[in-house]
């Protein structure tokens, strides 16, 4: 009968079948008849079970079976994998589960598992995506706080694959005493519901965080000079969000040396770009040696258009300057254009105003941009 058993479970967990809430109830009847004709056993090996059921490495086995050690019997481990299976979830998901919340095995199916996944279907989730959820989270899947507090989430973050990134922050954070509050309190700073989704999804560990440490984010932010209600101050709060006064202060003297701006100009590149205070040293030294010595943008410039430093030095920054050189160099611009025009277009907007008019005047145009784009510097964008 154990081999049957075995036999049940290894169909069940290979088939992956279509998940559907249907199913799981035949699947736990189908193990409850093969598992009744065993009585517990005392010397119930976990984790030769975790080997041969669950499909876990040894490794992973005799480190998962350290929180397993009190069960006597498979009767418990083989419904949870059954409903498991029903979910939709295939062997190699399975395994990867247990492996990471071996006490999942320990969940009751009827008055645990069951009902979360009847809120979480309520909530209008597909059997697929609850699926991955139990793959992403696995232990705070077995919690039933999980339906409530995605009940608040959803509204606020939209489709679901907008919460996968910071799942796991979002269900272990207290929803009343630190997530609500922090909401609260940036939505009285201006930030829509749009926004605030946003900041959660690129800094969740904000909403973790106790509401006074927020408010001292905020007023960080304001103090780099990014007001309450300005359209920049997410990205202002993102990038102060764990930054203190002495990172700040350390990065701005880095940012005068590099850049050579004065304290006026790196007040105004900071507080309309906020993210060169995160950006990597090496990062920045790299776009100011290329804009000042190769481009000859003087430091005031690059000041008032902070954007130039957050695009990509090989694919942007560097073809686009070879094509101002080479128009401006062969008169065929017909009035003066700043490199930032010539920057911040997107490739669209690009090829269609500096490279599609000039076909025939520069036939090779379009080849040498694309080759520049690979990284080449074709002969025709060498200057002296």
């Amino acid at each position: 009968m154990l081999h049957l058993r075995q036999r049940v479970l290894s169909h069940l967990l290979s088939a992956a079948p279509h998940p559907s809430t249907s199913i799981l109830l035949p699947f736990q009847r189908l193990l409850s008849a093969a598992a009744s004709a065993i009585s517990p056993n005392p010397s119930f090996a976990v984790e030769e079970y975790l080997v041969s059921t669950c499909g876990l490495t040894r490794a992973q086995a005799l480190k998962a079976s350290a929180k397993l050690s009190h069960l006597k019997s498979p009767a418990k481990p083989d419904a949870v994998l059954a409903f498991l299976a029903g979910l939709g979830l295939s062997g190699a998901d399975v395994a990867a589960v247990v492996a990471r919340d071996p006490q999942i095995l320990c969940a009751k199916v009827e008055t645990t598992l069951s009902p979360i996944v009847a809120g979480l279907t309520g909530l209008g989730l597909s059997n697929a995506e609850i699926a991955r959820l139990v793959s992403l989270a696995p232990a705070h899947f077995r919690c039933r706080s999980v339906v409530s507090k995605l009940e608040y989430y959803l509204p606020l973050f939209g489709p679901i694959d907008n919460l996968l990134r910071p799942l796991k922050h979002v269900l272990r954070s207290d929803l009343e005493r630190v997530v609500k509050p922090n909401v609260k309190l940036l939505a009285e700073c201006g930030l829509s519901a749009c926004e605030i989704a946003r900041l959660f999804i690129g800094a969740p560990r904000m909403f973790t965080a106790k509401p006074g440490r927020v408010l001292a984010m905020v007023a960080c932010a304001e103090g780099i000079g990014v007001p309450r209600g300005s359209g920049m101050f997410r990205h202002a709060l993102r990038s102060v969000a764990f930054l203190g006064e002495e990172k700040i202060a350390s990065r701005t003297d880095y940012l005068k040396k590099t850049f050579r701006w004065s304290d006026a100009e790196v007040g105004i590149a900071v507080s309309k770009g906020p993210f060169v205070l995160v950006s990597s040293k090496d990062t920045l030294k790299r776009r100011s040696e290329f804009l000042i010595s190769e481009v000859g943008l003087e430091p005031a410039y690059i000041a008032r258009h902070p954007s130039l430093l957050s695009y990509s030095l090989e694919g942007r920054l560097r073809p686009r300057c070879y094509v101002m050189k080479f128009l401006t160099e062969n008169r065929l611009l017909k009035r003066h254009t700043c490199y930032y025009t010539f920057v911040k277009a997107t490739e669209m907007e690009f090829l269609d105003k500096f490279i599609c008019p000039y076909k025939e005047a520069a036939p090779h145009l379009a080849e040498d941009y694309a080759a520049a784009c690979k990284g080449e510097v074709p002969t025709r964008f060498r200057f002296t």
